[in-house]
């Protein structure tokens, strides 16, 4: 239960797993599923939509496993989801409704038309009709012992077009029971003022127990326009993490919470845990298996990265100078970009995580610096390769010894061998002991990083729990064609954590190489607590 400053209570709706997952490239297994509604309930969120029941096998399974669970026991309450009856039948006969009424969730939201369009053209029916579904759906499933929210589908687009219309359907909706209505802009075409306007005249109109705004974010205002319902009267906002949702997505749930908490005085879940708002949005990206945007507001890594020296130095001397919050607050982290435009005090606030008791006078800083511009002019860029610049400060500050040596390795490839067409051998040495191992790879790349991990994993166990998820090529000046210098990045995944490093040679397979073993050299350092 979430309270707020000026109406009583502010209600979040995270709708992630059902209309979330209706995103492009968005994709939950069952599992992913019943982690994440854990997760969000130990959190604190006070309404997690799991999906529709009836609607797919693997939403009949998601609900039959929480009916055996118990989640359903706790106060943050699962949802289920489901659309009114169909026109010309009864309620009580909808195996829609059925479903809803037997999945063992507390609360349901069911959508109905709102704009007279959709009713004439996709229902194909009249409003006596379509009143009449709404609240005798709506009734079966009060009468069956539920929670009901009505979803206003389309609110926006018909209270502009016929207000009367999208009124009478809010009256049938409440006068069938439902706890409240929510307004949904479902075509994401409605701007900030049109939302205030519909929710204050909704408010004055109705005085719900519960008014919720549900806003798509095809205009790019989805988080506007959820700020502009609330300030209007709206006391629960419905989003997904990382503004996931079909066509342009919803309203960003680690943004909208970020904004309503921090900046605005709601609180909206307990005053501690919007420092879980960052591990979180990551968390959600895992299961959804898709890319985490570090561009997002608050809970990217570029958030809270300052690059120009000037910039750096101001924020190291007062944060609030380039910073409009502190990233701790949200669970994220400062971050100095490391470059050539980069001064000294940059440098030397990130040496000093490695190092915490050196001063900005200490020898290291100025070779970090030499050997960070010396690369540079090779056409390294460490901006996307903080694992390859912390081992470049560890080495400026004469303390990092490499954990292994690559001696020597050979790679060839034959492309009739099919899809493992290439071959890696390579010559390792460890703690005085040298060892020849061979992998097969698709490309020479793969086989590479699998020979040295399987060289290396009997030495550093860690090694097998990280993984490379990003590998990229980039010509440094084409006009000398195949003798053109090439910088290699590649990204690994230990855990949560991600991190680039990087290779630079005129060599492919070099600069491949480089970027795989400082990549290694990375893991193996984090997992002593060396980084």
């Amino acid at each position: 239960m979430t309270t707020n400053k000026a109406s009583g209570k502010l209600w979040l709706y995270d709708t992630t797993l059902r209309d979330g997952a209706q995103g492009e490239g968005v994709q939950f297994s069952l599992e992913n599923k019943l982690d994440y509604i854990r997760a969000m309930q130990e959190w604190g969120a006070p309404y997690i939509e799991a999906g529709w029941p009836g609607a797919s096998p693997k939403d009949d399974e998601l609900f039959a496993a929480l009916r055996a669970e118990g989640p359903f026991r706790r106060p943050e309450r699962i949802v289920a989801f489901g659309s009114t009856c169909k026109a010309g039948t009864q309620a009580d006969q909808s195996p829609v409704l059925r479903a809803l009424a037997a999945s063992g969730a507390k609360t349901a939201t069911i959508f109905g038309k709102s704009w007279e369009l959709h009713v004439r053209e996709v229902l194909r029916t009249d409003e006596a009709e379509n009143l009449r579904l709404i609240r005798a759906s709506i009734e079966f499933l009060t009468q069956s012992g539920l929670e009901v929210f009505f979803d206003a589908e389309h609110f926006f687009d018909g209270w502009k077009e016929n207000r009367d219309f999208a009124w009478r359907v809010l009256e049938a909706a409440l006068g069938g029971g439902a706890r409240g209505v929510v307004l949904c802009d479902t075509n994401g075409g409605a701007l900030p003022e049109e939302v205030q306007r519909g929710v204050r005249e909704t408010r004055e109109a109705f005085s719900p127990e519960i008014l919720g705004i549900h806003a798509h974010n095809d205009g790019g205002l989805a988080v506007a326009n959820t700020l502009a319902a609330v300030a209007a009267g709206a006391n629960q906002f419905h989003c997904c993490w990382n503004g996931y949702g079909e066509r342009c997505g919803n309203a960003n749930l680690g943004t909208l919470v970020s904004l309503l908490q921090l900046k605005l005085g709601y609180e909206v879940v307990g005053p501690d845990r919007t420092e879980r708002l960052a591990y979180l949005s990551r968390y959600a990206a895992e299961l959804a298996n898709t890319f985490f945007d570090e561009r997002q507001p608050f809970l990217g890594r570029s958030a809270f990265a300052h690059k120009a020296g000037m910039h750096v130095d101001a924020v190291l001397k007062d944060s609030r100078t380039f910073e409009h919050i502190e990233p701790a607050l949200v669970g994220n982290t400062r971050r100095m970009l490391i470059s050539e435009q980069a001064g000294r005090a940059g440098v030397w606030e990130r040496m000093r995580r490695l190092r915490p008791g050196i001063g900005k006078d200490h020898p290291g800083v100025a070779e970090a610096m030499r050997r960070i511009k010396e690369k540079e002019n090779e056409g390294y860029q460490f901006e996307a390769a903080e694992g390859s610049l912390d081992l470049l400060l560890l080495r400026a500050l004469g303390g990092f010894a490499e954990p292994f040596t690559l001696e020597d390795y050979h790679v060839w490839s034959d492309p009739a061998r099919g899809e493992l067409d290439s071959v890696a051998v390579v010559k390792v040495a460890v703690d005085g002991s040298s060892l020849h191992l061979a992998a097969e790879g698709d490309g020479p790349v793969n086989a590479l990083d699998r020979a040295l991990r399987r060289a290396l994993s009997a030495f550093f166990p860690a090694l097998e729990r990280s993984e490379l998820i990003d590998y990229k090529v980039r010509v440094l000046d084409g006009s000398r064609g195949t003798g053109a210098q090439v910088r290699v990045l590649a990204e690994t995944r230990f855990g949560l954590a991600k991190w680039g490093t990087i290779g630079v040679s005129a060599n492919i397979l070099r600069a491949s190489a480089g970027a795989l073993l400082d990549a290694l050299y990375v893991v193996i350092l984090r997992e002593q607590g060396a980084l």
